[in-house]
């Protein structure tokens, strides 16, 4: 493979005077859990970032496609977000919820701002899984149902109720969970049985919903969670009017509607600041992570007065939930968003980007289908396209060719077969084509 030049940059890394990376991974493997999976078959030890880029322990400079498994939202150590950290740090580290404290409360006035309806109590908790939880009690306890309905090809988090509404077969352990769960088809129009060419597609599989609450139910449920587009599962974005269509099912049963925005929240998408929006509905419950805090442990659970006024009949309590210092950063996040445009800038350079992958598509027969909406993109292999056989090999190859070449990507889809783009959101035009050019030239490679 010829090498392409990254955009150029300022930054100037400091010299990495530490450990070694298999001195780091001799302690890894003998300290650390063994279910902590590594990427690339010749682990990288990435010891700084800044902004869009990160340098590994040699001083190799790669653009982060996957910005933290679709975490760093504004960019690694934005100067603003270190600066209100550092602040709060030299104040006040921690204080809980049993005592008045302002970060907590002016964080949660400007969050709940960004969100319409009667969205406007919030809940801080430290992870999209915890948040997941949450959201899923209060479901139960506003409507005095159980049953819950989630979508096959979804993730939802890697505690025992996030396992339960997850639908991958390779994150569910066979322990018992899953119930009252039940799990609709996946509205994924490039492998479903409605395709992008028919209008009624979201309608059509928004049926499966109705079908489950009348066959598989008491006729009466909790609610539905979805993600806004699925992560996880490969950046799989919905048929227009799936979401409207399932939400009036699920609410006819007496469930409220849940949307996951761990990964597509924060303006990602480029046409909404929240990816429910894409779709013209208004959630009961909206969970919220990643990228709300730029890499900081920071996730949140935004509701309805009524329904979050549940939680009042007990005592509920998390101890790290509103710490100051990730409030600080929360806050600080949501200035940087509004201060330099990442939403417009997702817009701009999310078409700029899927039209280079469609030109891509159209050169290499490997590409299935390519997807996405801002920020968010997905490039799905295939062995043949007539018979829609996954790739998982040509995927897996394509992103160890493309770290090669200074480019860090993800993978998702039940086969990991999918390519999945989600870098900070403040990557330029340069960036943008060189990512172009190193996909071109790692598929090429294959």
């Amino acid at each position: 493979m010829k090498p392409i030049p990254l955009p150029p940059t300022s930054h100037r890394p400091t010299p990495y005077a530490g450990p070694s990376a298999a001195q780091v991974l001799a302690l890894r493997r003998q300290y650390l859990n063994p279910g902590l999976f590594l990427y690339y078959k010749q682990p990288i030890m990435i010891v700084e970032g800044k902004m869009q880029y990160v340098w590994d322990d040699t001083g190799k400079r790669y653009l982060d496609g996957l910005g933290g498994i679709v975490t760093v939202s504004v960019g690694h150590c934005h100067p603003h977000v270190v600066a209100a950290a550092q602040r709060q740090n030299e104040t006040l580290q921690h204080s809980t919820t049993i005592y008045l404290q302002p970060r907590i409360a002016e964080f949660a006035e400007k969050l709940a701002a960004k969100l319409p309806g009667e969205l406007k109590v919030c809940y801080f908790v430290n992870s999209g899984s915890e948040a997941n939880d949450l959201a899923l009690l209060m479901a139960r306890l506003y409507t005095g149902n159980y049953d819950l309905i989630a979508l096959r090809n979804a993730y939802h988090g890697g505690n025992a109720s996030g396992m339960g509404v997850t639908a991958h077969s390779t994150w569910k352990f066979n322990v018992p969970h899953s119930f009252g769960v039940h799990h609709a088809v996946a509205p994924y129009p490039y492998r479903g049985a409605y395709g992008y060419d028919d209008p009624q597609a979201g309608r059509k599989y928004a049926e499966d919903v109705k079908s489950l609450i009348e066959y598989a139910t008491p006729g009466k449920v909790a609610g539905f969670i979805a993600e806004s587009i699925q992560g996880v599962g490969g950046f799989v974005v919905f048929p227009d009017g799936y979401l409207r269509h399932a939400y009036e099912h699920v609410r006819a049963a007496g469930g409220v509607c849940i949307a996951d925005e761990v990964q597509t929240g924060f303006g990602r998408t480029g046409t909404h600041f929240w990816g429910f929006e894409t779709q013209g509905v208004i959630p009961d419950i909206v969970t919220m992570a990643k990228g709300i805090g730029n890499g900081a442990p920071l996730a949140a659970v935004v509701t309805t007065p009524k329904i979050a006024a549940v939680l009042a009949q007990k005592v509920h309590f998390n101890t790290f939930g509103g710490n100051p210092v990730v409030c600080a950063i929360g806050q600080a996040v949501l200035e940087v968003i509004e201060r330099e445009r990442t939403q417009a800038n997702c817009l701009e350079l999310g078409a700029y980007i899927l039209a280079g992958l469609e030109r891509l598509k159209a050169k290499y027969p490997v590409i299935g289908d390519v997807r996405g909406k801002g920020l968010m993109l997905g490039i799905e292999f295939v062995k043949d396209r007539a018979t829609k056989e996954p790739a998982k090999e040509a995927c897996a190859q394509a992103v160890e060719n493309a770290r090669e070449l200074g480019l860090l990507l993800g993978k998702g889809g039940l086969w990991g077969q999918t390519i999945r783009f989600a870098p900070p959101m403040n990557i330029t035009r340069a960036d943008a084509d060189f990512l172009l050019a190193v996909l071109d030239e790692a598929i090429g490679a294959l």
